[in-house]
């Protein structure tokens, strides 16, 4: 059977190939849970729509769905073997309000977003996806678009502050990523508050645990324009 307490969910009895698992999503679900609990509460009487982009291996979103069942999640990547795994954990966990993951590609213009419509949802969460260029400005597009008037992007990363970054690790961390790709790098929170701006959000949050969580909230103004 799986375990699907708050403590580990572990399908090892009849672990699939397709099953992928992250020791660093397992490590900071629990952090991550706390946080959207937090920021979601004043919601929490009615049912919310939220979209995980680069959902990964589906550990994250299993654990949301568990934690707050007053949202329906939609899980997405641009990997089928993300995908795959992520439709075992759905059916190991006999989750109900996670629905089956899509294919959608943050750095697409937001039309092609799974076929997501405008204003079509409550929150969007962002998850170690900032520090790659492509999905950077098309995350804050897409989110000015599909989400509703008052929803919530919620980010998830190392970040530079004011082009500053600390600690040492997170320098190395930096480098590493530059090294790979010259136009990928820790972002930086007033490049992304900038970029909110511009697609008719507000950065409202910030939520330091470890690694900051940045809220961003959707000016009531902007979708008049809409």
């Amino acid at each position: 059977t799986v375990n699907t307490d708050d403590r580990v969910i572990c399908p090892s009895a009849f672990l699939l190939q397709t099953m992928l698992l992250s020791p660093q999503a397992e490590r900071n679900w629990e952090s991550l849970c706390l946080m959207l609990e937090d920021v979601l509460k004043d919601q929490s009487h009615r049912q919310l729509f939220a979209l995980e982009l680069g959902s990964g291996t589906g550990q994250h979103v299993i654990r949301f769905a568990q934690k707050m069942p007053f949202v329906t999640w939609q899980p997405s990547d641009i990997k089928e073997s993300s995908q795959d795994s992520i439709k075992e954990y759905i059916a190991a966990t006999h989750s109900k309000n996670v629905l089956q993951p899509v294919h959608l590609d943050a750095s697409e213009p937001w039309e092609k977003w799974a076929g997501l419509p405008c204003n079509s949802c409550d929150v969007i969460i962002a998850i170690n996806l900032l520090q790659y260029s492509s999905f950077k400005t098309g995350v804050f597009t897409g989110a000015g678009q599909i989400l509703r008037q008052n929803g919530l992007l919620i980010t998830y990363a190392v970040y530079a502050i004011n082009g500053t970054i600390t600690p040492s690790c997170n320098e190395h961390l930096d480098a590493a990523l530059r090294q790979m790709n010259p136009e990928w790098g820790l972002p930086d929170i007033d490049v992304l508050r900038q970029l909110a701006y511009g697609n008719g959000m507000r950065l409202e949050r910030m939520v330091n645990n470890g690694w900051l969580c940045l809220v961003f909230f959707v000016l009531n103004y902007y979708h008049t324009f809409l």
